[in-house]
């Protein structure tokens, strides 16, 4: 693989200054042998203004965060990454590119998770440029092999977990948002490093069930937020009534046999738990009647 170096380069403004002046005396003497019919001459001064033509296309330009690759007949001679004015062979091709940090989203796209379910995701890759030589020379189009390789290591981490744990301890693209991010930085970066990219952040932008399942998997949702809830909510209504049998036991308001404890515990629960306002019923007669 090829690697950056640093190519050579010289300041712009004396060799400017330095071909502008001979530019003018080259055109000067050439007039001046034209006009005495000095043909030999005058060929020594077109000679010489045409090399000062051809090395007046030698200077180029580096913007701030930029780098030019330069190559002589096919061989690459280093890149130039110092912002400024510069000259260099005229012979040799320069390839602009840019070491800006750059973003793109990617599609929506459409896979199914670890647990064979349907999703629609997307992610936002921030990433730029490290090494101009890679990104030139060992793919055809780094721009467009960063899309691609994205867009494929977003599918493989899709199907690598599940959208929503179902296991204690499982890792859920929906839930575990941090580890699931570093994840697909991680398998982005691998797939790109050969082409001298370096991925900053990668983070999930769109994540939902597909729509011919998603009706489905909201009723799961529910169901499952409803379980919990009363899950918690027997949980509390046990420690309630255990606390009340304590209390009327310690402060000796009465005493119940283990089938009165059984009736309250059942009346309580179905106090605590119930859905609906309950109505309470006065019993006018004895403890036992």
């Amino acid at each position: 693989m090829l690697q950056e170096r640093k190519a050579r380069g010289f300041s712009g403004w004396g060799l400017l200054i330095t071909l502008t002046v001979a530019l003018f005396f080259f055109l000067a003497g050439l007039i001046s042998s034209a006009r005495a019919q000095e043909g030999w001459s005058a060929l020594g001064w077109a000679i010489a203004l045409a090399v000062d033509v051809f090395l007046l296309c030698g200077f180029i330009v580096v913007n701030p965060n930029e780098a030019k690759v330069v190559q002589l007949f096919g061989t690459y001679k280093g890149s130039l990454r110092e912002m400024g004015f510069w000259w260099m062979n005229p012979l040799v091709s320069k390839r602009r590119i840019s070491l800006r940090v750059r973003n793109f989203e990617t599609p929506k796209l459409k896979v199914n998770d670890h647990d064979g379910n349907p999703i629609e995701i997307a992610a936002v890759v921030v990433w730029r440029v490290v090494d101009s030589a890679e990104a030139a020379f060992e793919v055809d189009d780094y721009e467009n092999f960063v899309h691609v390789q994205s867009e494929s290591a977003l599918r493989n981490m899709a199907t690598s977990h599940p959208y929503d744990a179902h296991q204690e301890g499982q890792m859920s693209l929906r839930a575990n948002t941090a580890e699931i991010a570093a994840h697909l930085k991680t398998e982005i970066q691998d797939r790109l490093s050969k082409a001298g990219v370096e991925v900053l952040e990668a983070r999930i932008s769109h994540l939902a069930y597909a729509p011919e399942i998603a009706s489905a998997m909201l009723r799961r949702q529910q169901a499952s937020a409803v379980i919990a809830a009363r899950q918690k909510i027997v949980e509390g209504a046990v420690g309630m009534v255990e606390m009340a049998l304590q209390m009327l036991s310690a402060n000796r308001v009465v005493q119940l046999d283990e089938e009165r404890k059984a009736a309250m515990v059942s009346n309580l629960l179905v106090v605590l738990c119930s859905e609906r306002d309950t109505h309470p019923v006065i019993n006018t007669g004895s403890l036992y009647h």
